[in-house]
């Protein structure tokens, strides 16, 4: 008697995880899928955010920024509006 129910819950086991590792195994492969595609959203997002601040980003020579020596561009600016 002791062997017929060792049996049964041994069959009842393999089915049960013939049923459950599938599952499990199809569950952790759509994560997997999902957190592949988020990345690669991720990447080309941050392509993007790169390009747009190259865009932005404009080098300035020397010159420029100093082109009145001693004066700050704005000076006249506000002169003129506060007179």
């Amino acid at each position: 008697m002791g062997r017929s129910k060792q049996m049964t819950f041994a069959l009842a086991l393999a089915v049960v995880l013939s049923a459950v590792g599938p599952g499990v195994a199809g569950y952790l492969s759509a994560r997997l899928e999902g957190v592949e595609a988020a990345e690669r959203r991720l990447r080309v997002l941050e392509a993007q955010l790169e390009a747009s601040r190259q865009r932005l980003i404009r080098p300035m020579s020397h010159s420029e920024a100093c082109a009145r020596p001693g004066e700050p561009h704005w000076l006249p600016e506000l002169l003129e509006a506060g007179g």
